[in-house]
């Protein structure tokens, strides 16, 4: 498959067959995200597989009740509430592994000023984004379905309590890869005329 026709029919997928990808299959993903770019060649990413029924059941856990009080403020109904999480929780559970993405900042460049250390931490987010397109593509390359949950963005904390993950890993997103049990809907893409706001 050319590189084009990958990124256009790649898409998110929230149902998985049961059937385990094999250990090989993610380790190519892994190493498809370690050749993302990064500031100054650093990688600032580190990642978390997590496989075992136990441990994606404290992550769903743990990520459920932060996504409660989250729901609750937003002024959902106890039932709509109930509802949402229901299927959160199964899409994790239902995972046959999880890559958990985890910004780290730890060998970056330190400066002086506030600004220019945003700047290098931005950097880094940025390409932790690239590193998980990487590992969406490659999933898709070697036959897998893969999603990009973001909810650890929201709930970091319960994510490093559940997984016991040093402070210095800041969870990024949950990544579930395996075997297409059910085709996602597609959403239509804006045409570049929307998309390219200068061409100089």
């Amino acid at each position: 498959m050319d590189f084009l026709t990958l990124a256009q029919t790649r898409r998110t997928v929230r149902a998985f067959l049961p059937d385990p990808p094999p250990r090989a299959a993610i380790e190519q993903i892994l190493t498809a995200a370690s050749w993302a770019p990064s500031p100054h060649g650093r990688q600032p990413w580190r990642f978390v597989v997590v496989e075992s029924a136990e441990r994606k059941a404290a992550l769903a856990e743990a990520m459920g009740e932060a996504w409660r009080y989250h729901l609750g403020l937003d002024g959902h109904d106890p039932a709509t509430i109930e509802q949402r999480l229901q299927r959160s929780r199964e899409r994790v559970l239902n995972a046959p592994v999880i890559i958990i993405p985890c910004l780290y900042l730890n060998d970056l460049d330190v400066y002086p000023d506030p600004d220019r250390q945003a700047a290098e931490t931005t950097m880094a987010i940025q390409s932790l984004g690239c590193a998980v397109q990487n590992m969406l593509l490659a999933a898709f390359a070697l036959g897998l379905a893969a999603g990009w949950m973001c909810a650890p963005l929201f709930a970091p904390a319960a994510v490093r309590a559940a997984l016991d993950l040093a402070d210095d890993l800041h969870p990024q997103a949950l990544i579930p890869i395996g075997y297409l049990a059910q085709e996602p809907k597609r959403r239509p893409r804006r045409p570049l005329s929307e998309l390219v706001v200068g061409w100089m």
